[in-house]
């Protein structure tokens, strides 16, 4: 196995930042985003491309700063490919726009009456090349664009995932924060977990501590029994008794960055059973990280422990009992993002990808196991942002 870059101690994991981890956060910086903007443009301009258009999103928060909800009012961004980027909004946003835009940008409105796109059109006169959209955007966004100034549009999907794969030392820094509070917050609900308790009981303490903390709750999944051999749960009442299973799946967002923690415990004496499956995917995360090096594609970390599942009886493949879902994801502004740890996805790791690591084991009918880090790969291996899992009798 692939030796795993040194994982934080349980003190270095909980820094005492007078009650509230995410005090220290630094936010992205100006010079960041423009560093960000002038690779963005030197792509566009190898590829012959005029520009990159950006809807309201993670993508534009990137580029941009500018944090902006989706509605059918576009609020978006033109980066061309040399020049001043240009943010279009609705004349009446613009100033709650400009709250957050954290670039020289020329911002241009549109008034209720009027065609957005036409306006987006006018901003791509006298420049050559297709506009590429980045991924997310939606259906009438960039059917507009082509009906209003005949544009020819093709996908920024590759252009944004080359800038936004690789995270900087002030993205896993605040990635780091993230999941410190995350784990700090379900090491505090497991502690108060009681006989009777429900799974959004649970859920309820894991969000409150993760905001006293100082961050902004995303997800509190928790999966009680048999409800925790379905990966997202089931809608059947559950609660807490002797031997019940306790799946909790969380995450927080410091400054945009995402964390994404599962971690699994038996309220009570554990089976035989149950400590066979705990240690099978405990050993299954050591699966995908021993797989881990610079330049192998990322399905090879997928295929590393589904092979491994499959000598100790599980699967084969997808098959159930067994493992379902692919090994993990990348992580970042996003809870799941390019590149994925699945066997359709040939991208070669490179250092500043971050990913999460969450083999789990269910058995439709009984319970199911997960546990989950996220990691960031580096030039000596790859790196968790928090302690892996010692026991199941020690599992936060």
């Amino acid at each position: 196995m692939a030796a795993l870059a040194a994982l934080p101690s349980p003190s270095q994991a909980l820094p005492p930042i007078f009650g509230r981890f995410a005090d220290a956060a630094v936010p992205i910086t100006r010079a960041e985003r423009m560093a960000r903007i002038a690779k963005l443009q030197g792509l566009l301009q190898e590829q012959g491309l005029a520009a990159l258009l950006v809807e309201s999103g993670t993508s534009l928060t990137y580029f941009t700063g500018v944090r902006w909800s989706r509605s059918e009012r576009i609020t978006a961004a033109v980066i061309p490919a040399d020049g001043q980027p240009i943010m279009v909004t609705p004349f009446f946003e613009a100033p709650s726009v400009r709250e957050t835009l954290a670039i020289p940008a020329d911002v241009r409105t549109w008034h209720e009456d009027a065609n957005p796109f036409a306006l987006i059109a006018d901003a791509l006169k006298g420049r050559k090349g297709r506009l590429a959209v980045e991924q997310t955007t939606r259906a009438f966004i960039t059917e507009g664009l082509m009906r209003a100034g005949q544009i020819q549009v093709v996908s920024g999907a590759a252009l944004v995932d080359a800038c936004r794969q690789i995270k900087s030392p002030a993205e896993q820094a605040l990635m780091q924060h993230a999941n410190t509070i995350t784990l700090a917050a379900m090491r505090e609900a497991r502690a108060a977990v009681r006989p009777g308790m429900t799974a959004n009981d649970i859920a309820v303490l894991i969000e409150k501590a993760t905001v006293r903390m100082g961050a902004e709750s995303d997800f509190a999944l928790v999966l009680l029994n048999e409800a925790s051999a379905y990966p997202h749960g089931s809608r059947s009442p559950q609660s807490v008794h002797e031997g019940s299973v306790v799946l909790m799946d969380c995450g927080c967002i410091v400054e945009g960055y995402q964390s994404d923690i599962s971690r699994t415990f038996v309220y009570g004496e554990p089976t035989p059973r149950q400590r066979k499956v705990w240690d099978t995917i405990r050993r299954g995360q050591d699966m995908v990280l021993g797989a881990a090096k610079i330049g192998t594609p990322v399905s090879a970390l997928d295929a590393a422990v589904r092979k491994f599942y499959e000598r100790e009886g599980w699967g084969p493949g997808f098959a159930l009992p067994g493992l379902p879902h692919r090994a993990g994801h990348g992580i970042g502004m996003d809870g799941h993002e390019s590149p994925y740890l699945v066997g359709s996805d040939q991208t070669p790791l490179a250092p500043g990808m971050c990913f999460s690591n969450e083999p789990g084991l269910y058995i439709p009918g009984e319970f199911g196991m997960r546990l989950e880090d996220c990691w960031v790969m580096t030039e000596t291996g790859p790196k968790s942002f928090t302690p892996l899992a010692r026991s199941l009798d020690n599992p936060i």
